[in-house]
């Protein structure tokens, strides 16, 4: 019988197509939203994974992401090193700086500082350029942080730091070692590009140390924003912030907990959590709406078949069966073809145009159940006409 369930499905190639189609989509929107969501969560907490040696990341107590930041005052360094069982500890301060492009163009940078002596938190540099070029007066690293079009500086000289008006729309090139900006007035000097990791919000990165730090931007009573610590040998990084929370009162925080509560935060305050949570009820909105109806449609005309195999001797409960079977074989290459195409499509926006994408674990065991809903809701409304069923009526022509 389910054999023959196959083949009345199969039979009806442009309902099967549209079953085919409504349980693809659905598979695709929702793994993607959920891949997206994902992307632009990971990309969240750029600036923690691009500091691996950091086991424990120290901050003001009010402080519970690192998207929202407040300084802390710069003998918090001696107090984090002071705790037993920290091997070393660094500076990281972050601030906002506007700088000034040659052709007179503002744009806003989040500066990330970093420490003279051991430069921890600056990643690597583009075309081999060696991180203490970084030390030079007044010297800076840049990168696009997500961004396109952002870092964009005049190819003509004639073009560049205008005395009267700005040259704003004139042919450009990017950034590259070698250039200046102006920041709060203060001429700075390009050394590279770095390969940090893109950002979320998007946003352009500006690196420089600490001292340089100090003489470009306005001053401010407190510039710290966190401590970075590693644990000694035998201890773990979560007794370690414990000890430090313990002993400073300041928040102190392993690099995975913190992770943790960026994420949280995101999740609480992001409005993109909502946009996704509409992006997946549209999906399976528009999926269930797709699938319900080519379902009942196929099941209402196959109604003279289900009558004759019910006049033949086939009970409801083979009959849900077959209806079942039909619905699950299209739920099973629905979800695959989604899948894939979610896949495929997710890595050119990648390659492209440099999409937050990121298919983890969790993202297709989302589309499958999502699938899974719609298609038992679906296959629930197309089997009530069929348990209704009498075939003295269907044959009757009533």
């Amino acid at each position: 019988m389910l054999n023959v369930a196959m083949k009345m499905l199969k039979g009806d190639r442009a309902k099967y197509i549209g079953l085919l189609f409504g349980i693809t989509f659905t598979s695709f929107l929702v793994t993607f939203a959920g891949s997206y969501f994902c992307g632009f969560l990971t990309r969240g907490f750029a600036l923690i994974s691009e500091n691996p040696a950091a086991d424990v990341w120290v901050m003001d107590p009010a402080v519970d992401s690192a998207e929202v930041t407040t300084n802390l005052p710069d003998s918090v360094l001696s107090r984090v090193r002071s705790v037993e069982g920290v091997l070393f500890a660094a500076p990281l301060a972050l601030a906002t700086a506007d700088a000034r492009f040659p052709n007179g163009r503002f744009q806003s940078f989040q500066l990330i500082c970093v420490d003279d002596a051991t430069l921890s938190g600056l990643p690597s540099l583009q075309g081999g350029v060696s991180p203490t070029m970084l030390r030079t007066p007044d010297a800076v690293a840049i990168d696009a942080g997500g961004t396109d079009g952002k870092l964009e500086t005049p190819t003509m000289a004639g073009d560049q730091w205008p005395f009267a008006q700005p040259h704003l729309n004139v042919p450009t090139r990017e950034l590259a070692a070698g250039d200046e900006l102006l920041v709060n007035d203060h001429r700075v000097m390009v050394r590279g590009r770095t390969n940090a990791l893109p950002r979320y919000p998007p946003r352009p990165l500006m690196y420089t140390t600490l001292s340089n730090a100090k003489r470009i931007l306005l001053p401010e009573r407190h510039l710290l924003t966190f401590v970075l610590a590693k644990a000694a040998p035998g201890v773990s990084p979560r007794e370690l912030a414990a000890r430090i929370q313990a002993q400073t009162g300041l928040r102190a925080r392993s690099s995975d907990d913190f992770i943790y509560d960026t994420v949280y935060w995101y999740l609480v305050n992001s409005e993109d959590v909502g946009d996704m949570a509409s992006m997946i009820s549209i999906a399976m909105f528009v999926g269930f709406g797709v699938t319900g109806v080519m379902l009942y449609m196929f099941t209402r005309e196959a109604l003279k078949q289900y009558a004759v195999l019910k006049a033949m001797g086939a009970n409801s409960r083979m009959l849900l069966s077959m209806i079942f079977v039909q619905t699950g074989l299209c739920a099973l290459l629905g979800t695959g073809l989604g899948l894939g195409l979610c896949a495929i499509v997710g890595q050119l926006a990648i390659w492209e145009f440099d999409y937050p994408f990121r298919m983890m674990w969790f993202t297709p065991v989302i589309g499958g159940l999502s699938v899974l809903l719609v298609s038992l809701v679906a296959a629930a409304i197309s089997a009530r006409p069929v348990l209704k069923l009498e075939p003295g009526v269907v044959f009757g022509g009533r």
